[in-house]
């Protein structure tokens, strides 16, 4: 090998041009001390301060959990919102999902619905978004990360986030085109007098690089900072609990439900607690898979990864026809399972996982020829025997940009130690919910979720979880977790991770190139946002799929359509278990950043 001094001029610029394998708009960002990925760079600053001062992974990710529903506001996240997360303790070993999801008031009831003649339950657009709230579970998910596992105080967790929101940051882009939607106003005036003054001063939208400030919530903020201060850590965080949900603030919360209308009440915040409970797994490619369970739809990249184990997916090729083909056959299966199976009751996941039944699902994968709608689910308890299916949906094209298309946020963070989280936040997107002035935000109309069927696993009761569409992934590779996975976009976030996870571990791709790397998403399934889509044969593709592979996939018999993104603001980080280098990837087609120390 010649010297680099010596290399032809014209070899070095197919290096440093040309590489199309090394492609990608932004850098792996890599350190040794921590790292943070967030939707927005001051929400990576605000975990990344954290590491700085000394605290750990679930410090940074309370920080930058609480600076997301400030900075992120139009990324369908509100602090009154909900989030999930897997969290890796290293000193313990032990791997645990959190629930921050909150739960269904006690007043609704499929009966209260039906008596209003309703089949499914409403949101925005429109003037039913107060009959789906749901108690906000978020703010208990981060107090409780930071009480059993953290080691800062709330007062410094809560610091940037109270900063952004009383001194202001600057109006960015992505935000910015978000607030211009005009149905966003448009729910505002529904439920005047909305957030109308504060992101529309004078009538119109900040320009960007403007100072944007929210006194409101900046105030909300605020109330749990008075909270803790004065006491020791934990006796703070306790009493930061106790004033958001049996104190002045849940009071607030359920006055404004009620005057609304809503069914949600400040007694059913009293009774609310987020949750540890041990994840789903399935093996694939020698590692393991960690994803929520059932009251999520994180078994569907699950299901789907044991029926693509039966294909050699590296020899199709990285988002080749057959691949796109195959592997959006996989998720039409588990998607039908999902809506038959999946809620916040007991579910037999271990029969919807076992090896066999996956193989014989994924038989059902015709080489050349595609599902047209969705396929029945399967039984995993008779081999070879569909169960009947009624797909239960409004075949109606939303001309709105659906949670899909502009999707909620994700966080990830990973310390020194090895200890490591990743949690997607959302819920009380603008244009869908109602914005309450004296908390200065949105509540989470997440109930729309449920369906209002007797004996559903998915079935509306008060105190009970919607089947949340929010999901994050770990991979364990020798019993030690290395790689969180994160896609926002609702129905899309488990396929985008899906193809996260095969891009990582099938195409050897770094976190970059993993999240950059075009994808594509079936619509075969009941969508899980009002009013329930199904839009059958439909294949979503990324704008980097070329068109002789959408041609491949039509003559295939796929519907193909063109859009923005099929889950937007995905993040990979990485740990390597014997350098304890850090990484991540983050997805450039939102203002989502990693910062590395």
């Amino acid at each position: 090998m010649l010297p680099a001094m010596s290399r032809p001029a014209g070899r070095i610029h197919e290096i440093e041009h040309h590489a199309a394998d090394w492609a990608a708009t932004r850098p792996v960002v890599s350190g040794t001390q921590g790292i943070v990925a967030a939707g927005h760079p001051l929400v990576a600053m605000a975990g990344m301060r954290m590491l700085l001062a000394g605290g750990n992974a679930f410090d940074a990710v309370t920080a930058a959990g609480f600076a997301a529903a400030v900075v992120e506001p139009t990324a369908s996240y509100t602090l009154m919102g909900e989030c999930v997360a897997l969290v890796h303790e290293a000193r313990r070993g032990r791997t645990q999902v959190l629930s921050g999801q909150g739960t269904a008031p006690a007043l609704a009831t499929i009966e209260a619905f039906r008596k209003r003649g309703l089949d499914r339950i409403p949101t925005g657009p429109g003037a039913d978004a107060h009959l789906s709230f749901t108690v906000p579970g978020a703010v208990d998910a981060y107090l409780t990360l930071l009480e059993t596992l953290g080691t800062r105080t709330l007062g410094a967790a809560l610091a940037p986030a109270l900063a952004y929101a009383t001194r202001g940051f600057p109006m960015y882009e992505y935000m910015h085109r978000m607030l211009a939607i005009p149905e966003t106003r448009t729910q505002f005036e529904i439920y005047p007098p909305g957030g109308d003054t504060i992101f529309y001063p004078g009538g119109h939208v900040p320009a960007v690089g403007n100072l944007f400030v929210q006194k409101a919530l900046g105030n909300t903020l605020k109330r749990l900072v008075d909270a803790a201060r004065g006491r020791d850590r934990l006796a703070g965080i306790r009493a930061a609990r106790k004033r958001f949900y049996a104190g002045d603030v849940a009071r607030t919360i359920g006055a404004f439900s009620e005057r609304m209308g809503g069914f949600l009440r400040a007694k059913d915040l009293a009774g609310y607690r987020a949750s540890f409970e041990a994840p789903a797994r399935i093996a694939f490619a020698g590692r393991e898979i960690l994803a929520q369970g059932a009251w999520t739809q994180g078994p569907v990249l699950l299901q789907a990864l044991g029926m693509l184990a039966t294909f050699d997916l590296r020899a199709m090729g990285h988002n080749s026809p057959r691949y796109i083909h195959v592997v959006s056959e996989a998720l039409k299966l588990a998607f039908a399972d999902r809506e038959r199976y999946y809620g916040d009751s007991k579910v037999d996941l271990s029969a919807l996982l076992a090896p066999a039944y996956l193989r014989e699902r994924a038989g059902l994968i015709d080489a050349v020829r595609a599902m047209p709608a969705a396929p029945p689910p399967g039984d995993p308890r008779r081999a070879g025997r569909a169960v009947d299916g009624v797909v239960r949906a409004s075949r109606v094209a939303d001309a709105l940009p659906s949670p899909a298309a502009d999707g909620t946020t994700h966080i990830a963070a990973i310390d020194r130690d090895g200890n490591m989280v990743c949690l997607t936040p959302s819920g009380g997107v603008f244009r869908k919910s109602a914005f309450a002035p004296e908390l200065g935000c949105t509540l989470s109309t997440r109930s729309e979720m449920f369906v209002l069927e007797d004996g559903h696993p998915n079935g509306l009761r008060g105190g009970k979880r919607p089947r949340t569409t929010l999901v994050s992934y770990m991979i364990v590779e020798d019993g030690v977790p290395t790689t969180t996975i994160g896609c926002p976009g609702g129905d899309d976030q488990a396929q985008g991770d899906l193809q996260l996870v095969l891009n990582t571990l099938v195409f050897d791709m770094n976190p970059q190139h993993a999240v950059e790397a075009s994808r594509f998403s079936t619509q075969t399934l009941v969508n899980s946002f009002y009013p329930r889509a199904y839009k059958p044969g439909q294949l979503n593709v990324g704008r980097g799929i070329p068109p002789s592979t959408r041609e491949a996939l039509g003559a295939l018999g796929h519907t193909v359509t063109e859009i923005g993104a099929c889950g937007i603001g995905a993040i990979v980080a990485r740990r390597d278990p014997e350098t304890g280098v850090v990484s991540a990837g983050a997805d450039p087609r939102r203002p989502t950043y990693a910062l590395a120390l």
